[in-house]
């Protein structure tokens, strides 16, 4: 691994075959926009090496310009773009930092997107409605982007909509070491993992299946004519006396969180944590997740959380260990599916 100052480079002369003189070395070069710079200079530092150095502007008709301030000629270039709000600012540097590289002859660029924009929008729901994540994934393509990584994304059918490689990365592992490490034996004993609705039962199952804990489901209805408004209807399982572990992939204006952590707690539930991979936190979520109904609210760093949507019951973990590995994997042409012994 090279030192700091330096792109990555690994020697893949051994590859040629015999009798034919020639020298390759793939050089990986990591940069990033301005959504979640921490979380890439901490990806950068896990890695070993530095962000390349870019320009950023933003004119005062809103339009934007980035440049590499180094060569990334035939280099592999990994560029780091969280969607945290605004949503449609950080897409349009991305795609214009996309077209920056392939115009510098990157040999290969892959978009590191922690959490994927547009991705409830993965149907149709109704007539007439657009498949934006599908839209979004076209519009990295014809930018310049060979490969996507993810994190937990809100449909897996989103990875058949580009037309490449998609790295489909998870946060579990992080969460349930979390878990595992501050849950009381007592606490462990008496859990359940409940899943906030039908859609998100699979990734509750594997969950229940991992900390041996029974699995519970609430049922809940959405009006499609009203944005972020969700209805209980009723719990299926036992979560009476229990410590209730409500697992979602993310957490928006936290109204379906709240409901099910207030229909946990009337069927007496003894305590309700939440875990989540996503904190998008769009008001009044901060004020909403601080409700009596919930003990502790546990997410990781995919999008940046500020200071003044934090509270007490809330744990921010480091997702750059995971994503630095991914990319790695990547680089070295490895196995993203052996992060996850295989369950990929």
């Amino acid at each position: 691994m090279a030192r700091k100052n330096k792109t990555v480079d690994l020697d893949r002369s051994r590859d040629i075959a015999p009798g034919v003189v020639a020298k390759t070395k793939k050089r990986l070069v990591v940069a990033s926009g301005r959504s979640h710079l921490a979380l890439a200079r901490e990806v950068v530092e896990h890695i070993g090496t530095e962000l390349v150095p870019t320009e950023y502007r933003t004119f005062a008709s809103g339009e934007i310009l980035t440049r590499f301030e180094v060569s990334i000629r035939g280099c592999d270039v990994f560029l780091i773009q969280s969607f945290g709000p605004p949503v449609n600012e950080w897409l349009m540097e991305l795609l214009i930092m996309l077209d920056a590289a392939k115009r510098a002859s990157a040999k290969r660029i892959t978009v590191v997107a922690p959490y994927f924009p547009y991705s409830r929008q993965d149907k149709k729901g109704r007539g007439r409605e657009p498949i934006s994540a599908r839209l979004v994934a076209d519009l990295l393509k014809t930018a310049g982007a060979d490969r996507v990584m993810s994190v937990d994304l809100h449909a897996a059918q989103i990875q058949g909509f580009f037309d490449g490689p998609v790295d489909h990365l998870f946060a579990k592992p992080v969460l349930l070491e979390y878990f595992r490490n501050t849950l009381s034996e007592a606490d462990r004993a008496a859990l359940t993992v409940v899943s906030p609705d039908t859609g998100r039962v699979r990734v509750a199952d594997t969950w229940s299946d991992s900390l041996g804990a029974p699995l519970a489901i609430i049922h809940k209805r959405r009006d499609p004519n009203v944005a972020n408004q969700v209805t209980v209807n009723e719990i299926v399982g036992d979560v009476s006396g229990r410590v209730c572990l409500l697992v979602d992939d993310m957490i928006d204006t936290g109204g379906t969180i709240v409901k099910a952590a207030e229909a946990l707690k009337k069927n007496g539930a003894q305590r309700v944590i939440v875990a989540a991979t996503h904190a998008i936190f769009s008001d009044p979520a901060s004020e909403r997740l601080q409700s009596e109904a919930i003990d502790e609210v546990v997410v990781t760093d995919t999008v940046p959380v500020p200071e003044h949507k934090r509270f007490p019951s809330l744990t921010v973990l480091p997702i750059a260990p995971l994503l630095a590995r991914g990319i790695q994997e990547v680089f070295e042409d490895g196995s993203v599916t052996s992060m996850f012994d295989g369950a990929a």
